[in-house]
């Protein structure tokens, strides 16, 4: 039996949540603040680079066909993170969290097969999240798509334990994505803000769930970092030394903070060959999937000559490819 090839980093555009958003109280600033982390000469970039890619990222049809050139069997949809809207009251939090969910399996529901789908929760509220993942799950999605921050809450607030538990009790995935660094004007030009802040953003996220406990309290716990985890696998034996040394480093997580990168998912889009086989040696070959992040340009076109550009074993090689993913989102093999 082989198993298929699954991409676990993969966007839907969905308009109409941008359409129920439209000219809503707050928007306003929340776009100003992107811009201003951004700079024009990024905005000026992304938009029309987003333009050209808009069939592939809203037409089930231009997908499968993209994703049959890629050699790519399934694909792990998940919303743009441009629709998260963090900024959002609960009321309108609920309206965007549940048409997300519902647009998104609706176009996962166009290639059963081929799709998989993710929802989104409103970070900003936690006292809705849990209701909101019962919400996709129901929607038949395999789970939800989280930022590495809300304004005011990082990831080790004690007002998630709630929604962290629904997660583990569920076998839900969570899919660990960062949208906007808080470094903000500093990474305005030359993409920094991207090509800096991401990696930067899910250093800081894990590092907030690794040391505050949450692993420990939740080990059943299904989560994706999205960029290969950023900066932190490559720069773990800092935090090991810390824990290890200092008292107030090692005060809320029970293991050295290296042993839980072998509790989480990791996706392969570090663009550079040895980053990967870095990550692939911290974290273990069996938590490693395929990631793309189609169709956008920080992304991949061929993710699956990229892993082989790795030089791993065969079955590392495989692992990475499909088996991991097919396990983790229980798929069946051809």
């Amino acid at each position: 039996m082989t198993s298929p090839t699954v991409d676990v980093h993969a966007h839907v555009l969905l308009p109409q949540v941008e359409a129920l958003v439209a000219g809503l109280p707050g928007l306003a600033e929340a776009k100003a603040l992107d811009a201003r982390r951004n700079g024009p000469a990024a905005l000026g970039v992304s938009g029309p680079m987003v333009g050209e890619r808009l069939p592939r990222l809203t037409d089930v049809s231009v997908r499968l066909a993209a994703m049959d050139a890629q050699g790519v069997d399934v694909q792990l949809v998940s919303p743009s993170p441009s629709h998260y809207h963090y900024w959002a009251d609960e009321g309108t939090a609920e309206k965007v969290y549940r048409l997300a969910n519902e647009a998104t399996a609706a176009h996962c529901a166009e290639a059963p097969h081929r799709l998989r789908g993710l929802g989104l929760v409103p970070l900003q509220h936690p006292d809705h999240m849990v209701r909101a993942l019962d919400h996709a799950l129901e929607q038949g999605l395999a789970g939800v798509e989280i930022s590495s921050h809300a304004p005011g809450r990082e990831l080790s607030d004690p007002a998630y334990e709630p929604f962290w538990n629904r997660a583990e009790e569920t076998g839900a995935v969570l899919f660990l994505h960062p949208f906007g660094c808080t470094l903000d004007e500093r990474l305005d030009r030359w993409y920094l803000s991207n090509t800096v802040g991401q990696p930067t953003e899910n250093a800081v996220a894990l590092s907030h769930l690794i040391f505050s406990g949450v692993f420990d309290r939740h080990p059943g716990l299904k989560l994706i970092a999205a960029h290969g985890g950023g900066y932190l696998p490559t720069h773990i034996g800092r935090s090991d030394h810390a824990w290890s040394v200092r008292a107030d480093a090692g005060a809320d997580c029970a293991h050295l903070p290296s042993s839980y990168l072998k509790r989480l998912w990791f996706d392969s889009l570090v663009h550079d060959p040895h980053v990967l086989r870095e990550l692939v040696r911290v974290a273990g070959a069996d938590r490693v999937l395929l990631g793309s992040d189609f169709p956008f340009d920080m992304g991949t076109d061929d993710p699956v000559a990229v892993l082989r550009a790795a030089h791993l074993s065969v079955d590392d090689f495989d692992a990475v490819r499909g088996r991991n993913a097919a396990s983790l989102l229980h798929l069946a093999s051809a």
